[in-house]
């Protein structure tokens, strides 16, 4: 059976990168198609794979520094509902999400076999996908006039013929000190996760015959004190092809995985003997188990985390130079910061090297649109790992909150493109269209360092601003700046050290603006503290868990009101970080007050933005 699907964007894959991407143009009123060939969302975030999402604020080494928009929503949404951190409730989590956006067609296990595009090598064009879903034994054409891939291995972007790069550039192609000295074809490899649990008594494990053996002496670079979750450099395959290969790389680490378990639990110095601790513990003996004698293999990943293949290649290619020099583009839509983290192709076979080189960032940097669409075919965006960067700016580029937020930027860009009918991604660099996309981004919450926040048709900046108490520094004036976090020259030179942020003395307390004539307000836009300071993200360590607070964050408002004379509208239980009220009737006042009653733990008001706008449509015309 055959199913023809019209949308103004098909993304094909749904890991971090492609949910945000699906969210985001849905939101901007884009009929979408996001195509995965999983039963779950969330890529390598998902529960099949495990891996919690790192990005710019390094794991915490960078405070200030974690993304907005909607991977923080996401990210808070999974606090609060997930208090047991649970995987499958984040694959259902992303599913809720994206479930709930009527303009998503979300085809789930359905895997993207081929296009049809059109036209010489050098300007080429998808009109369709074709993707199957066994499942239903269906076959599905899906016809656009743009495209999204996201799907890690640019498999969409491999079938239309999309310039694109494998392997490590030699150091002389981009004058990047930390590549290669000669070109090759070796990457990242892949890694299969695991976890364990406490029993409370002795548990035995016995590895199947075909697991490596592993001796103190080959993991003697690489940490395996922590038992609950690991092994991040359980790493193999940068010397194969991550695609062709692929399944010859999963049995291959399924035997990494469980033979260094096996070394964990049976062989190395940190281990009792189970074996001896299991027999006194029958005999009715308690004796205190050393390390990890009482722990029990709970879950074995049997799907890679990929981190490397194809990358496809765009106009402008990020190199190790943007990263380290913190480059700020003119058509900034995204950021990122993590190191650059350059891991030995070989993984764990290399003994004698540590697992990873991390070169750090020292700044932020931003992402232009021109490394997120193809250089040779017109309708082609790409987010995530498959990015145009050389294989070291690549090893920055590829965690997951900046594959997140390059998501949330394609998104955006291929629904503004498709509402103004244009030809070509690169349409969208025109001056006019830029800064409208960089808008519409600023308005749901991205952070693009080196762009200009002000929002054509915000009404706030020229209101006075007056509230029942402020903390220095902190004043009420700052809610209008249109900046919506606390930035630090720390970050990147080009920022001033400001909070942005209005901060009451107590609660209950109040804000108000006024203007010299009333105004017709539509939409409210408002902006809270949800603790960047913080690490935010859902993992399967207790000690990276206890970084950060589970729950509502306690600076964010809770309750609150906005009123104007006349007029009142009362909020309970928020959490989020980003509210925005369209109003089902204009609302003409010269006076608008936000009235915080409660936070979520914290006694004051924190606020970085308040929006106020003349039409309900983010963008108009």
């Amino acid at each position: 059976m055959t199913t023809s699907l019209q949308a103004d964007l098909c993304v094909v894959g749904g890991g971090m990168a492609g949910v945000c991407a699906a969210l985001a143009a849905a939101r901007l009123g884009a009929r979408v198609a996001l195509a995965q060939d999983r039963s779950v969302l969330g890529g390598n975030a998902s529960s099949e794979i495990r891996m919690h999402i790192v990005g710019a604020s390094c794991s915490g080494r960078r405070p200030l520094a974690r993304e907005s928009g909607i991977l923080d929503e996401i990210r808070v949404e999974d606090s609060v509902r997930n208090p047991g951190r649970s995987p499958a409730l984040f694959d259902l989590l992303l599913y809720d999400l994206v479930r709930r956006e009527p303009n998503i067609t979300l085809l789930l296990d359905t895997a993207c076999t081929g296009c049809d595009a059109e036209g010489a090598p050098a300007a080429r064009r998808i009109r369709r996908v074709h993707a199957v879903r066994h499942l239903s034994e269906e076959d599905f054409v899906i016809e656009a006039p743009f495209f999204a891939d996201c799907s890690g291995d640019s498999r969409l972007g491999f079938e239309a013929g999309a310039a694109f790069r494998t392997g490590r550039e030699g150091r002389s192609e981009y004058g990047e000190p930390h590549a290669a000295v000669e070109p090759d074809s070796l990457t990242l490899g892949s890694t299969i996760l695991l976890m364990a649990r406490d029993c409370g008594r002795p548990v035995r494990f016995a590895a199947p015959p075909w697991a490596r053996r592993f001796t103190e002496d080959d993991l003697r670079l690489r940490s395996h004190r922590d038992l609950e979750y690991g092994y991040w450099w359980a790493e193999w395959g940068g010397h194969l092809d991550a695609v062709r290969d692929g399944d010859r790389i999963r049995h291959e680490l399924l035997a990494i995985a469980l033979g260094i378990w096996d070394h964990v639990k049976n062989r190395c110095g940190q281990a009792a003997d189970p074996s001896a601790a299991y027999e006194k513990w029958l005999d009715g003996e308690t004796p205190a188990p050393a390390s990890a004698a009482n722990w029990s293999l709970e879950w074995v990943g049997m799907l890679p985390g990929k981190r490397e293949s194809r990358r496809l290649l765009g106009p402008v290619v990020l190199t190790e130079g943007d990263i380290l020099g913190g480059r700020l583009f003119d058509d900034a839509v995204a950021y990122g910061g993590w190191w650059i983290d350059l891991h030995p192709p070989s993984g764990i076979d290399a003994v004698h090297e540590y697992p990873c080189e991390q070169i750090e960032a020292p700044h932020l940097y931003s992402i232009p649109l021109r490394a997120l669409y193809s250089r040779n075919v017109a309708n082609l965006f790409m987010a995530g790992r498959n990015i145009s960067a050389t294989h070291v700016a690549f090893s920055s580029t590829r965690v997951m909150g900046t594959c997140a937020v390059m998501g949330q930027a394609v998104g955006t860009a291929a629904a503004l493109a498709a509402r103004a009918s244009l030809a070509a991604a690169e349409d969208l660099l025109e001056p006019g269209r830029l800064r409208r996309l960089q808008r519409a981004l600023i308005a749901a919450d991205a952070f693009l360092p080196g762009v200009a926040a002000a929002a054509e048709g915000d009404l706030a900046p020229a209101a006075s601003v007056s509230a029942s108490s402020e903390l220095p520094g902190h004043e009420a004036g700052l809610l209008v700046n249109g900046l919506t976090r606390r930035l630090t020259p720390a970050l990147h030179p080009f920022f001033a050290d400001c909070s942005n942020q209005w901060v009451s003395a107590s609660l209950p307390a109040w804000v108000e603006l006024r203007w010299d004539r009333p105004q017709v307000i539509r939409a409210i836009h408002l902006t809270f503290d949800t603790g960047f300071e913080r690490e935010l993200t859902l993992s399967m360590s207790d000690a990276f868990t206890r970084r950060m607070i589970r729950g509502p964050q306690p600076e964010t408002v809770a309750d609150y009101v906005l009123s104007a004379p006349g007029w009142e509208l009362a909020v309970e239980g928020n959490y989020q970080r980003k509210r925005i009220h369209a109003l089902p009737e204009p609302l003409v006042t010269d006076r608008l007050r936000l009235t915080v009653l409660r936070a979520n733990g914290e006694f004051q008001a924190r606020v970085f933005e308040i929006r106020v706008c003349p039409n309900q449509e983010p963008l108009p015309e």
